[in-house]
């Protein structure tokens, strides 16, 4: 490796020495020099670039000025030519040391921008992980993310103007654009461009963003100025153009996205269709014991707002919920004639109709998208804070957190509906009720937290 104190250190001997073979009219000594500190200093700084073509301009003039090199016409076309050598040599490296720099930014945001869409937890972070990337490879000063939202495009991301726009829709103008599509991504891009300075969208690009199979998922836009980037940038062969090689940057970005966009909306409907089937499972078991109906959505949003309450992250709490679907699902196990006896259940019978915590748990071991704590709701949730519950006979903090939540709200709800062997009783008495048993069936600590949601003066009528 070259160490650039020492090659320094020999570039700058070797221009005094330039100076004085000037001096002494030496032309080819000279051109030797300099040659010489052209090779230490070449691609170390800019700076020195100036300094080499410098001091050899003056050692030329210097030599020229004398009287045996004038006489040679040859000697000074020689060095001439050295110099034309020089400025092309000196025009090559600073385009190449741009080039180097451009790319070695460009693999850094690239670099960069993976990592961070490979660790992104939902769109809204791809999206912005991706406008940051883009917004590095210094490709124009305005960019843009555009994407459907509800049927409507939206500016998901943004930079520069454009981040005036973020959050907003974009919508059909006034005249003959009601006649366009509503999807087209010309009329999207003309209309977002449309929004932002006409002096800040001089030149301007959009790229579409497709998923791996093909399918549109949103619009990149660049916008920029005339005089270009910064310090005049230019960025093409004309005043504004945008290079073929940011263009191949920039799409192969968009591919790249578009691929972890797809992704996530793929994940995204895949947990929605999971939340719609144990919603209609849910729905559908309720009406085995449940002939009125609605006792699944009564405890599932009863037991969301309890949860909430608790300060529970929403992980936690679409495990609830999911488990409040699920938490009869082993009464599909039980006869009909045990499920509605209207009268004393005999010891076997009551046997039974508890085994239904361990049967549901059972059932869904194959489902291997349910969280633990959402099976945990199913087995447990009825046992006691005293320890006198089934099916393991578990005590306090030993019942996993969902099971005590939703026992409180599955109890309250059973209380205050009617069943074939009691009335209905009123929300008063089942608060009463509640209060009563924290601490013997239930947590005391997720009571006080229940009664003080339903007794809130902005209370809204959360059940029934």
């Amino acid at each position: 490796m070259r160490n650039p104190t020492v090659l320094s250190a020999l570039g700058v001997l070797a221009l005094l020495a330039a100076l004085v073979a000037g001096l002494s009219g030496n032309l080819l000594l000279l051109a030797g020099l300099v040659v010489l500190a052209c090779a230490a200093f070449w691609g170390l700084q800019t700076l020195w670039s100036y300094v080499v073509v410098g001091t050899f301009l003056l050692g030329l003039a210097l030599a020229a000025a004398r009287k045996e090199v004038r006489a040679d016409p040859l000697v000074l076309l020689g060095g001439l030519a050295l110099l034309a050598g020089l400025v092309f040599l000196f025009v090559g490296q600073r385009r190449a040391l741009k080039e180097v720099a451009r790319t070695q930014n460009v693999i850094r945001a690239l670099e960069q921008g993976s990592a961070e869409l490979a660790d992104a937890k939902d769109t809204a972070s791809v999206i912005r992980a991706g406008v940051q990337t883009l917004a590095q490879l210094q490709v124009a000063p305005n960019l843009a993310f555009v994407a459907y939202r509800r049927g409507t495009p939206h500016v998901l991301g943004a930079r520069g103007v454009f981040t005036e726009l973020l959050g907003k829709p974009i919508l059909p103008g006034n005249g003959n654009s009601d006649s366009r599509s509503v999807q087209a991504d010309h009329w999207v891009a003309e209309r977002a461009l449309g929004q932002i300075p006409r002096e800040q969208r001089q030149f301007f690009l959009s790229i579409p963003v497709e998923g791996v199979s093909g399918q549109q998922l949103g619009l990149l836009l660049f916008a920029r100025p005339q005089l270009g980037l910064g310090r005049g940038r230019r960025l093409g062969t004309k005043q504004g153009d945008f290079l073929p090689a940011d263009l191949s940057v920039i799409t192969a970005f968009a591919r790249l996205l578009g691929s972890a966009l797809g992704q996530w909306q793929s994940i995204r409907e895949l947990r929605d269709a999971n939340e719609l089937t144990l919603r209609s499972l849910g729905s559908a078991l309720e009406h085995r014991d449940d002939e009125t109906g609605g006792h699944t959505a009564r405890v599932v949003e009863l037991s969301e707002k309890l949860a909430r309450k608790l300060g529970w992250k929403e992980d936690a709490v679409k495990s609830l919920r999911w488990g409040a679907y699920l938490h009869d699902l082993g009464k599909l196990a039980i006869p009909d004639a045990i499920l509605h006896k209207p009268g004393q259940l005999t010891t076997d019978e009551r046997s039974a109709i508890q085994r239904h915590t361990t049967v549901g748990y059972d059932m869904l071991q194959d489902l291997h998208f349910l969280p633990a704590e959402t099976l945990d709701l199913v087995r447990y949730h009825h046992e006691r804070w005293d320890g006198a519950g089934y099916p393991s006979g578990l005590r306090g903090q030993d019942i996993p957190s969902t099971a005590r939540v939703f026992s409180i709200v599955d109890v309250y709800d059973a209380l205050t509906s009617a069943r074939p062997y009691k009335s209905a009783w009123t929300r008063e008495r089942a608060l009463t009720e509640i209060k009563l048993q924290g601490g013997r069936q239930f947590d005391p600590q997720f009571v006080e937290a229940f009664v003080g949601l339903m007794t809130e003066k902005d209370d809204v009528r959360l059940v029934r």
